[in-house]
């Protein structure tokens, strides 16, 4: 029962890992469809383009405390690499945005900041791939324990049915033995005697 509560415990965790690998992945795509949206709207998209970015960059510093494996750090670190990146870019683009230069705006948003999206995008999906492959052994190896345990379960159950049959016959077989034995203690009935002879 303790290892089932174990492995249900790793199932849970994995299962909250996969979700903020997700998360992730969603706020990266949300932060590149509201730059994109700021880009052609002469920037009226980017305050809600400024909230996406502070709620991926929430979502990273948690995801990074919880997701600390050699192979989670690795993707995390390409795609903070990535984001950097894009970050720095998008400030070069808005401020061309301010000067009117529309055109650059969109050659920007098109181009080396599509490829820094993508960079993103590839790190969060990954990642959220790699958190589905252990959710889903984690699950896997759940239902092998519960699977031995109830073998288990069953083979105590009948080995303490055969317990109880066997304890039953011989508690039986006690009884009997000492049924007999007490009848062979009583004292026989003496043989009725010839009378003398006359």
């Amino acid at each position: 029962m303790a290892r089932l509560g174990d492995r249900s415990d790793q199932v849970e965790e994995r299962a909250a890992r996969q979700a903020l690998a997700l998360e992730l992945k969603f706020a990266v795509t949300d932060l590149n469809g509201w730059q994109t949206a700021y880009g052609y709207d002469d920037g009226d998209s980017r305050p809600r383009f400024e909230q996406s970015r502070t709620e991926v960059l929430r979502d990273l510093a948690r995801t990074a405390r919880r997701l600390t494996d050699a192979r989670e750090s690795a993707l995390l670190g390409r795609l903070r690499t990535g984001l950097r990146g894009f970050l720095a870019l998008d400030e070069v683009a808005y401020s061309a945005l301010r000067r009117g230069q529309t055109e650059r705006v969109r050659r920007i948003f098109l181009g080396p900041e599509i490829a820094r999206f993508q960079t993103m995008a590839s790190a969060a999906d990954d990642l959220a791939a790699y958190e589905a492959v252990q959710a889903e052994a984690a699950r896997r190896a759940s239902d092998t324990e519960r699977r031995d345990a109830r073998r288990q379960l069953v083979a105590v159950a009948l080995g303490a049915g055969v317990l109880i049959v066997l304890l039953l016959v011989t508690a039986q077989d006690v009884a009997r033995a000492a049924l007999e034995s007490r009848a062979g203690d009583r004292p026989r009935p003496a043989a009725p005697t010839a009378p003398p002879p006359d």
